[in-house]
Order: C-alpha cells, then sequence, then structure tokens
C-alpha cells in the first residue's frame, strides 16, 4: 500500500517458531526499514492503533509555527522477549506514528528496528493489518486480546 511518498508491505511469514507478520516500509529513495511481529503482538499493536487513530483525529489540525515537542502519545507492548513503542510524533513535515522493536541479544548485544507511518494512513494500515490477522491467525491473536 502507499501511504504518503513510501510504499509499505505487510507480509505473512512462517517458521519453525510460528507465523509472524514483517512490516516493511521502503521511501522515495529506496530504503527499507522493517520489523516483525507474531500474530499476539500484530493484535495487540492494531488493537493499540485504533485509541491512537481516534486520538489522532481529535487533534488540532498542524500548526508548523507552534509544533509540540516530544510524542503527542505512546505506548509500550513487552512480548516474548522484545519491546515494541508507538509513538505519535510531530515536525515540520507533518505528523507520523514511529513504531519501535527492540530486543537484546545474549550476551551484550541491543537492536532496534523501526518504521514511520504517516499519521493520516493510519487508518489504512490498520484496515489492512486486521483483514491479515483476520484471515491467517491460527487463534494467537485472539488469545491475546482475551488475556
Amino acid at each position: 500500500m502507499m501511504l504518503g511518498s513510501k510504499r509499505f508491505y505487510l507480509d505473512v511469514k512462517e517458521n519453525q517458531r510460528g507465523r509472524f507478520i514483517k512490516i516493511a516500509e521502503i521511501s522515495a529513495d529506496g530504503r527499507k526499514n522493517q520489523i516483525l511481529m507474531t500474530f499476539s503482538t500484530a493484535a495487540l499493536f492494531s488493537q493499540n492503533l485504533i485509541q491512537f487513530i481516534d486520538f489522532y483525529r481529535d487533534l488540532d489540525s498542524l500548526d508548523p509555527e507552534n509544533l509540540r515537542q516530544g510524542e503527542l502519545k505512546s505506548e509500550v507492548m513487552y512480548k516474548d522477549d522484545k519491546k515494541y513503542h508507538m509513538d505519535l510524533k510531530e515536525n515540520a513535515r507533518g505528523r507520523f506514528l514511529k513504531v519501535s522493536e527492540t530486543f537484546t541479544h545474549r550476551p551484550h548485544g541491543y537492536s532496534r528496528f523501526q518504521v514511520f507511518i504517516p499519521a493520516d494512513g493510519m487508518g489504512e494500515f490498520q484496515h489492512n493489518l486486521g483483514e491479515l490477522i483476520d484471515e491467517y491467525d491460527n487463534g494467537d491473536a485472539e488469545e491475546a486480546l482475551s488475556a
């Protein structure tokens, strides 16, 4: 899907640990960023994303002369050995959702991967993610939401 000047891919993958969703962002200059989520994490992310969309709709229009510093709204999700940050932010180019996946490698490594979703594309993104979860989930997403 195209959101702003970026192309996003949502792909269902499977390995020995189970099914997961790969979210890839390709910028106009060809740079690629991606994060991975299990179906249970994707379901929680999708649920949180609905709250971010509602919050975004209630914001006043962007005022380049009076930008708010820091996050407009934030959420952190912990799943298995990973931590996911959702941060709705604004800058001179507009509002966006930064989604970060972080985890620690044993014994002393640390990785962070992130994608940036234009705020006005969050609804379309959530819709497509929800369709993937509905079609390919084998019970993990439903179990996570009822926990």
